[in-house]
């Protein structure tokens, strides 16, 4: 049986919808069982926007049932605001307590017609092989050469991914302290975790709470784990431009700035076939481009405000 799906959502109606709508236009979703947790607000406006949501999700779900679109779909609706980490972490672990993998959404995840092809094909090729401990649908690297299938890497991407049950229970732990985060580790650790500098994700184990994907890329280092990669993105973050303004400039943030891993999922089918999980150099060098300032790639408007504000 294909692996479930957890969708994870909060308060926007039209990147939920635009989620939905893509994965139930996946080749497998008819057979794949979709677990929805929706978060509650955080005061009434937000409660408002919540209930909007939710109204969506049952929709959907009397569609499900009625077309026979998704194998089954159960919403988990909070009953206050358990914020992201809790949200996620509590629903990775229900969902553990009765399958062996699952595949991770957010509500601003769009998915290509093969994601769900793609993920549980991995699952099932590296369900043996325990340092592959991290499948993800999303890449930001626009091209390999030479040009394989998949590739791998020890940096976790966390748009629309999966793991198996065992990896995440044996290795997963949600820090609560950036010290406790980064017990044991040399200078040397911390240097690959943020790819010499040019990635300070280290910075986000002083936010309270600490965020769950960067416990789980410490984990995933820890352990020396790789993450499988398909060659061409399967999946494009729908909410990446917010905002309309940039620090109080009323300027459309595209005029300033881009992601130069923003771009439509690839539609065709990528296929999964067993290689020896390993690392390349090649592949590390251009990871590491990809990931200076975030990925972020500033118009000369923006270098200029950049500039101008520094």
């Amino acid at each position: 049986m294909p692996s479930p799906v957890a969708l994870f959502v909060y308060n926007r109606a039209d990147n939920t919808r635009a989620t939905l709508r893509a994965l139930l236009a996946n080749t497998l979703a008819p057979e794949t069982e979709l677990y929805v947790f929706s978060d509650g607000g955080k005061d009434e406006a937000s409660w408002a926007a919540v209930r909007e949501v939710r109204g969506l999700l049952h929709e959907i779900e009397a569609e499900v049932a009625r077309t026979r679109s998704l194998l089954k779909m159960t919403i988990v609706e909070r009953p206050e605001n358990y914020y992201l980490e809790r949200n996620i972490i509590e629903g990775i672990t229900q969902v553990f307590e009765q399958h062996d993998t699952i595949i991770v959404l957010e509500d601003d995840i769009v998915t290509s017609p093969h994601f769900l092809l793609f993920m549980n094909d991995a699952f099932r090729v590296y369900r043996d092989d325990q340092r592959v401990m991290h499948v993800s649908g999303f890449t930001r690297l626009s091209s390999i050469n030479p040009h394989p299938s998949t590739y791998f890497s020890p940096f976790m991407a966390g748009w629309g991914w999966g793991t198996w049950r065992d990896r995440w229970q044996k290795h997963f732990r949600h820090y609560q302290l950036r010290a406790e985060a980064l017990a044991g580790l040399a200078q040397e650790d911390l240097n690959a975790l943020e790819y010499g500098g040019v990635f300070p994700c280290l910075k986000h184990l002083d936010r309270q709470p600490i965020p769950w994907d960067i416990c789980w890329g410490i984990a995933i280092h820890r352990a020396q784990g790789l993450c499988l990669y398909p060659s061409r993105t399967l999946v494009q973050n729908i909410g990446l431009d917010s905002g309309t303004h940039y620090h109080g400039f009323p300027i459309p943030t595209h005029w300033i700035q881009h992601y130069d891993y923003d771009r439509p999922p690839y539609e065709g089918a990528i296929a999964v076939t067993y290689a020896e999980p390993r690392m390349d150099p090649q592949v590390e060098a251009a990871m590491k481009t990809a990931l200076t300032d975030w990925g972020i790639r500033y118009t000369w408007l923006g270098r200029l405000l950049r500039w101008l504000l520094t």
